[in-house]
């Protein structure tokens, strides 16, 4: 099982501006390129999934953690980022599609290439020290255990 570190982060904003800007420079790309006016969102949403690739997730809760899986097939876990704020978790790798020298014409490759970047919004405060992340099979799974402000607690009611 590969071990993926796990650092806690400040702010994603920075990290979403700097995607923002990329995909602004590629969609005017496009559209320098022979596009046509009317067409910026068409031309946004190309360069949106030329430059970033969101791996499909699941997040549940169980034993007062909440768990996240993503699929990242053929990720090597070290090019792979988790960073955690107490409320957001943010994965983040350089993926880079293998090109191999052999004989033949390849007719259709759908391998990703480029960032791979997902942010989620946690429904409940996380313990950031205590956030695990593990890669087998080429299936991510973060496990962050519930911060005890965040967990419901039941209250006895007393007899007056």
């Amino acid at each position: 099982m590969g071990d993926v570190v796990v650092r806690r982060s400040e702010s994603l904003l920075d990290e979403m501006n700097r995607m923002q800007q990329q995909i602004m420079r590629r969609a005017f790309d496009i559209f320098s390129g022979g596009g046509s006016y009317g067409s910026e969102l068409e031309n946004w949403l190309s360069a949106e999934r030329e430059l970033v690739w969101k791996p499909q997730i699941e997040l549940q809760e169980k034993d007062n953690s909440l768990e996240l899986r993503a699929a990242v097939a053929g990720m090597d876990p070290r090019d792979i980022r988790v960073e955690v704020t107490s409320d957001q978790i943010l994965i983040k790798a350089e993926s880079q599609a293998e090109r191999r020298d052999e004989k033949g014409q390849i007719y259709v490759t759908e391998f990703q290439r480029g960032s791979l970047f997902r942010a989620i919004h946690l429904p409940k405060r996380i313990e950031t020290n205590a956030v695990r992340a593990d890669l087998k099979n080429g299936l991510l799974t973060i496990t962050a255990p519930i911060a005890d402000e965040a967990r419901g607690r039941r209250i006895d009611v007393r007899v007056a």
